[in-house]
């Protein structure tokens, strides 16, 4: 079944059509890049404590960097009067500041130019008759959860403002990282599905079954709980591999200490941790029996060959996992272990997606 004419409502279509939907699956494409780039930049914002350097939502007019000393001296007073400037790091100087300060506005603007590059296209496409239907309504369901991201985050900056704060709360932080791998996520689904306009191609794929999805499932949940681990700073403990604190499963009473028993979930470091490492390994098996059913399956296919590098990447995203953990979380292990996570999670939702196809 050819996506072009499930999503637009059309026959097959012509050359110069064709060419449009290339165009706007390379724009997808590009964007789901730009996705990849603003989750590493959040995660250099976190990793060297900048995300709450600026203290105000201001959509528009804080595109504008502070251009002169007072306005700098300005940013920073609003800066001195935060718990985490009063708690971490009083004393800090003006230079200092501008450090962290730089991260975080860098990050702002770069959500910025995430919006811009997927307006002024869609509008451009929308014109010249290229997106319609069911296509054009997703793709603006895909707009509106970018805006709902942008709101996420001023939600998480705030909650790091608050008395006695000196971070954001890892439930919200979790939850920003989950919605822009929700975008990411989307945004690789609709712009695969866009090869279907080609049936022979869509024909050449084997049928794999839904456990392609049920594994995009799984990279979600796993990168959720390294949300709460990166959140609650929980890879600064626990720092050895296999056994938490000398043991494979740590004790009933350390997992679960926290009470209300939920709150272990998401506040207590060893349980967050262990969950964390749990998945990562339900993940592994899955992946690798993927590899092993589809090449059984269908031997020397797309299919098999994409489950096997999608089995190699989550193996290797869990070796990397580990080596972050082992050498206690450095920033350039953290932020590769987040990029990382962002391809894993490109690569089974690409390969979900046309498998699905296959299955029309």
């Amino acid at each position: 079944m050819a996506v072009a004419a499930s999503t637009q409502g059309m026959a097959p279509r012509s050359l110069p059509e064709t060419r449009h939907l290339s165009a706007v699956r390379i724009w997808l494409y590009i964007l789901a890049t730009l996705v990849i780039a603003m989750v590493a930049v959040g995660g250099a914002t976190r990793l060297t404590g900048s995300g709450l350097s600026i203290t105000e939502w201001k959509p528009v007019t804080g595109a504008i960097p502070p251009l002169t000393e007072q306005a700098w001296m300005a940013e920073f007073e609003k800066y001195r009067q935060i718990p985490q400037y009063e708690l971490v790091n009083k004393g800090m100087t003006l230079s200092e500041f501008k450090f962290i300060y730089a991260w975080e506005w860098g990050h702002r603007q770069l959500g910025r130019l995430i919006g811009l590059v997927f307006f002024v296209p869609l509008v451009f496409f929308w014109l010249r008759g290229a997106i319609r239907g069911r296509l054009a309504l997703t793709l603006l369901g895909i707009g509106a959860l970018g805006g709902l991201q942008g709101a996420v985050g001023w939600i998480m900056v705030a909650s790091g403002l608050q008395p006695g704060m000196t971070a954001v709360a890892p439930i919200k932080l979790a939850l920003h990282l989950t919605v822009a791998s929700v975008i990411l996520a989307c945004l690789v689904w609709v712009a695969a599905g866009l090869r279907g306009e080609d049936p022979a191609w869509v024909k050449a794929e084997p049928r794999l079954g839904g456990f392609p999805a049920i594994l995009v499932a799984l990279v979600l949940v796993q990168i959720a709980l390294g949300g709460l681990v990166a959140g609650s700073k929980a890879g600064f403990t626990y720092n050895t591999w296999p056994l938490m604190d000398g043991r494979l499963v740590p004790p009933a009473e350390v997992l679960f200490s926290v009470t209300p028993l939920v709150e272990n979930f998401v506040d207590n470091l060893a349980l967050v941790q262990f969950n964390h490492r749990l998945v990562a390994y339900a993940l592994v098996a899955a992946a690798i029996w993927h590899a092993w059913s589809a090449t059984r399956r269908a031997p020397s296919s797309r299919a098999a060959r994409r489950a096997v590098a999608l089995a190699g990447l989550t193996f290797g995203q869990m070796v990397l996992g580990i080596a972050t953990l082992l050498l206690v979380v450095p920033l350039w292990a953290g932020l590769l272990h987040q990029i990382f996570a962002m391809i894993v999670l490109c690569m089974a939702v690409a390969h979900a997606r046309v498998s699905g196809l296959a299955a029309c």
